[in-house]
């Protein structure tokens, strides 16, 4: 399987690196219009005015398989791909995803963050173990390590934290293409088949989807929005990643984290 998977050089990680970084400074701009009463097609549409104007970048998911914003904008128990609205308004309580993916030159950038509207103590404790859930996965990611493990860390850290991990979306590869192999489950669900021993150069997503009740989920009637079956919380954070020689490359990492703890991380 592993033949399969593009392995990029110094240039192309260094563009992939552009593009990393541009779409985490979508999501450090977004920031403070993120409140009550502000509708999730405002928030849409000052994003793309952003990538368009301001990084004279282009959007990724504008268009893609007929997806009609530059940004999927989940809400609550919204899994992931929820559609901005411009009636749909933020409240008080609110927690959301927002995903943004760049395309710079040719190479991608794809990553997601949580937002809070107010106070929700049940949701922010659930956005924090998402994100540990995350930085789980990328401290022991480097040349060598499996999928696998990648999964298992993952869906410990959930479990034990009485969440469940959503099965029916991934992570995945990127670079020059939006969506690529491999599959990068975050939950224990490989084989000897499957399973992929991480290399040098590879550059793929890891973005763990955590729900407060089960893990099943349904898309509504739009084709694109998926949500949690029992109407849980869920929360999710993104970040697009490439093996170094020893350890990992965030190229999507923003302002506000510290990987110094991480001595197999760059950014």
């Amino acid at each position: 399987m592993s033949t399969d998977i593009p392995r990029y050089g110094a240039e192309e990680i260094e563009k992939l690196r552009i593009a990393g970084r541009m779409a985490a400074s979508v999501l450090e701009m977004i920031e403070p219009h993120v409140k009550a009463g502000v509708s999730t097609g405002e928030l849409d549409q000052l994003c793309q005015r952003y990538i368009e104007d301001e990084l004279k970048a282009v959007p990724a998911c504008l268009g893609y398989h007929g997806f009609p914003n530059v940004s999927c904008i989940s809400l609550n128990h919204v899994v992931c791909h929820g559609i901005p609205s411009f009636s749909k308004k933020l409240k008080k309580g609110d927690i959301l995803n927002i995903d943004i993916t760049v395309i710079k030159d040719g190479y991608y950038g794809d990553t997601s963050r949580m937002y809070y509207v107010g106070e929700n103590i049940q949701g922010e404790r659930l956005s924090r173990v998402a994100q540990e859930c995350l930085y789980k996965s990328i401290e022991i990611m480097k040349p060598g390590v499996r999928l696998s493990d990648i999964g298992k860390v993952i869906q410990q850290h959930a479990e034990g934290n009485g969440y469940s991990v959503v099965r029916d979306y991934c992570g995945h590869g990127i670079g020059t293409e939006f969506h690529t192999d491999p599959q990068v489950l975050h939950y224990d669900g490989y084989d000897e088949h499957t399973d992929l021993v991480l290399e040098e150069g590879m550059c793929l997503t890891v973005e763990p989807m955590i729900n407060v009740g089960g893990y099943a989920t349904k898309v509504l009637k739009d084709g694109w929005t998926a949500v949690t079956r029992d109407k849980s919380l869920s929360a999710q954070w993104e970040h697009t990643l490439i093996m170094t020689k020893d350890g990992v490359l965030v190229t999507t990492a923003r302002k506000d984290e510290d990987f110094s703890g991480m001595p197999n991380v760059t950014v």
